[in-house]
């Protein structure tokens, strides 16, 4: 079920033609890292903040070998000043501009310790991702693309508020030349949310229709609120979506700043979506300060009784320096600032309404409860929405969802800081 990324084959691409270059790519999320027989003059690592005490280990030990390391990412965009602890460089903000300035340092024996994206960065005129350079025998779906950056919205829990500044998006006629000359018929969309900009959204599916391709990505629940815009994904080839609903209740939605989802019945969403034919991968969160027990059975009523495809549930994530981190930190309640632990897996404070056990516990079984045999039967046979790519997507899910003290750390009182 996993899908290539783009964030190593992007800066693949902006190597400066004049460094003669050997670029290797290695994903741990789905191959090996030979850390201890790495053979390079400079090793770039992407962290995520579940993943930063991970990439911190590895480049000590690059380090120890005198492997010079190079840090970015969401968590070092997050944390600067201590992903510039565990680096040579570090490298704040999307890297178009400031990779190639870092390579050019680099190479002239000057590099510094820390880059920023520029205020006036564009994504206009840019080299293809060299996807050639990925392994994609491991993944699912090899050809992956994204159109814009970053979203219009401000939700305290998001980290693109936090990390990013104003939206960013390529040129149309870039995205269509990068999926024409990657020759694909299925194609995943990166994108945070990919309808951001109403309009250029409308001009990317209408040029996307004479392509003939099938595409998924992620949007909000705005999506529903503009028939015209729904029916050109349809018709641009869009056969699933993946939309963070978060929560039925109104009162957490105003607490994440994400009110805006409730302007329009959720059961009405699912079904102007679903009229197209378009699958429905429906996430929810957790954990939120109106959140109560009987939350959980709740959701799982809402999920069967609309048939979600393809339903997922996470605990609620303070990320550092998020809006809710921020709230979290000031009342006390954060309980670990362990990050690999900070990975919607794992209950990293203080809930208000239950305790940290009775909030992981009920997660678990609202994704038992979702994927056992009898439900996923229900939820598919009333939607009838792309079962064949819907049935073994279940079923991977279903694994998941049984095996989640595989996953979950059952540990979950940890002291502070630890």
């Amino acid at each position: 079920m996993r899908y290539a990324p783009l964030t190593l084959t992007t800066l693949a691409s902006l190597v400066p033609s004049e460094i003669d270059a050997e670029v290797r790519i290695t994903d741990e999320g789905v191959d090996e890292v030979e850390v201890d027989r790495m053979e390079a003059d400079l090793v770039g690592i992407t962290a995520i903040t579940g993943t930063a005490p991970r990439a911190y280990e590895i480049a000590a030990r690059l380090r120890q070998r005198r492997i010079p390391v190079v840090l970015g990412g969401v968590h070092p965009t997050l944390m600067p000043e201590e992903a510039m602890r565990h680096a040579d460089s570090t490298v704040v903000g999307y890297a178009e501009e400031s990779w190639p300035q870092l390579l050019r340092d680099f190479v002239a024996g000057r590099m510094s310790p820390r880059y920023d994206q520029s205020p006036n960065l564009r994504l206009d005129n840019l080299p293809f991702p060299q996807r050639e350079l990925y392994n994609s025998g491991l993944v699912n779906v090899a050809h992956t693309i994204e159109a814009t950056r970053g979203c219009i919205f401000q939700c305290d829990f998001c980290v693109v508020p936090a990390a990013w500044g104003k939206p960013l998006q390529k040129p149309v006629a870039d995205v269509v030349a990068d999926i024409r000359q990657m020759k694909a018929k299925r194609v995943i969309f990166l994108d945070l949310n990919l309808i951001a900009d109403v309009a250029y959204a409308k001009e990317l599916f209408t040029a996307l229709v004479p392509l003939k391709i099938q595409w998924g990505g992620l949007a909000t629940t705005t999506i529903a609120w503009d028939d015209e815009l729904l029916d050109l994904a349809a018709r641009s080839g869009c056969r699933g979506l993946l939309i963070g609903f978060e929560s039925l209740n109104q009162a957490s939605l105003n607490e994440t700043r994400k009110s805006f989802n409730m302007r329009h019945d959720y059961h009405e969403v699912v079904q102007k979506i679903r009229d197209r034919r378009i699958a429905l991968m429906g996430c929810f969160v957790f954990g939120f300060d109106h959140d109560t027990l009987a939350t959980f059975d709740e959701t799982v009523d809402f999920v069967m009784e609309t048939h979600m495809d393809l339903p997922r549930y996470a605990v609620a994530v303070p990320f550092p320096n998020t809006g809710l981190y921020k709230k979290l930190k000031a009342q006390g309640r954060i309980t670990t600032e362990n990050w690999g632990l900070y990975d919607g897996q794992h209950v990293v404070f203080e809930p208000k309404n239950m305790t940290a056990a009775e909030l992981l516990e009920n997660t678990r079984r609202a994704w038992k409860k979702t994927y056992s045999y009898l439900s996923m039967w229900k939820r598919l046979s009333g939607s009838r929405t792309q079962l064949p790519i819907a049935i073994p997507a279940n079923l991977g899910y279903r694994f998941y969802a049984y095996h989640l003290d595989t996953f979950y750390n059952c540990d979950w009182q940890l002291a502070p800081n630890a």
